[in-house]
């Protein structure tokens, strides 16, 4: 029998989790968390125990699962974004997004301040057009 994914949606409290979360990210999480739910027009639910997960969807593929539509999670070192991997866009905005570091669908970015906030509101409203057009990579 498969493993359950231990990313799905949970009960936990995103309040009780992001109050918790390094204090130098816990502003930066706030920011975050209204832009993410504003763009996906879904509010913030627990994804697993350390992400912070917009909407959802389900990812194509032999083995199919549920995933965040937008997610974030506020880590020690770093803030940690979750967008689709593949959008037409996503290098370009990249290259203008400011000082961050990417892997896959992870962006990772240590201030707020050392981005542009338009940019990364372009890349998450991006990223989410391109997974409700029913592409479904994670």
């Amino acid at each position: 029998m498969a493993a359950e994914p231990k990313t799905r949606p949970t009960d936990a409290s995103v309040d009780e989790f992001l109050a918790a979360s390094p204090s130098v990210r816990q502003a930066d999480a706030a920011i975050v968390r209204d832009l993410l739910a504003e763009i996906a027009g879904a509010p913030a639910v627990m994804w697993g125990p350390s992400i912070v997960g917009f909407g959802s969807y389900s990812t194509g593929g032999p083995k199919p699962m549920d995933w965040p539509l937008l997610g974030f999670s506020p880590r020690k070192t770093e803030l940690v974004l979750y967008f689709a991997s593949d959008f037409p866009e996503r290098e370009a905005l990249l290259a203008k997004l400011g000082k961050h570091r990417s892997a896959v669908s992870c962006v990772y970015v240590k201030r707020l301040a050392d981005i542009d906030l338009a940019v990364l509101r372009q890349l998450a409203q991006a990223s989410a057009a391109w997974t409700r057009s029913g592409h479904t990579s994670c």
